[in-house]
């Protein structure tokens, strides 16, 4: 019986998609190169709104997911405003771990293809002489958030960083430590929030929902 030639393709297909997870494995603990990197800055100044994963306190460590608008501090740590009543605040009030993910919103469409930033650390409440700065820096970013400090149950936390994952294509990812965080993070948000910052994509106080 004559043997039927067959293409090579789906083999080379096979090789290809190995090579592929191979790289990626290799990747997968490397420190993010500075070209990585290079769109860091633009990602985080230029959204606004990011998804905040707390650890349960009702449901014994499940993650938790949460919308969570946000700006940032002089030294380019996420600022965010917490109501006491919102379930990610009980989470943080027992254990302070959580990571905020931030994701190009124009590649919405095609998510895997865009850019994305997922910042860990320790959501903290702000110290004191924090305070000031901080409001004022929060308010810029999103003007219809002034009301809310006039309520007694929001405050300002910190998300004190540890490490980051950024990811900005295929094979262009890595890990960033917490002082080239504030180093690529810092300068940037000082000088181009304002003239960057798109609307805000909080709601009034009249149609604010609690998370």
């Amino acid at each position: 019986m004559q043997r039927l030639w067959r293409a090579p393709w789906p083999r080379l297909r096979r090789w290809a998609r190995a090579d592929r997870l191979a790289l990626l494995h290799k990747l997968g603990g490397v420190e993010a190169r500075a070209e990585v990197t290079s769109g860091l800055r633009e990602l985080l100044v230029g959204e606004g709104q990011g998804v905040l994963a707390t650890l349960s306190a009702r449901r014994d460590g499940w993650p938790f997911a949460s919308i969570a608008p946000y700006a940032l501090s002089e030294r380019g740590e996420p600022l965010l405003l917490m109501s006491d009543l919102a379930e990610h605040t009980r989470n943080i009030r027992a254990d302070s771990r959580a990571s905020l993910l931030v994701q190009d919103s124009a590649a919405l469409a095609d998510p895997q293809a865009g850019s994305r930033l997922t910042l860990l650390g320790r959501v903290e409440p702000l110290e004191q002489e924090e305070a000031p700065s901080a409001q004022a820096r929060y308010v810029e970013r999103h003007p219809q958030s002034a009301g809310y400090f006039a309520m007694a149950d929001f405050h300002l936390y910190a998300l004190r960083l540890t490490e980051a994952r950024f990811v900005s294509g295929f094979g262009d990812m890595g890990w960033l430590t917490a002082d080239r965080l504030h180093r690529e993070l810092a300068p940037s948000y000082r000088t181009r929030c304002r003239a960057q910052a798109p609307p805000t994509l909080m709601r009034p106080i009249a149609r604010v929902s609690i998370d």
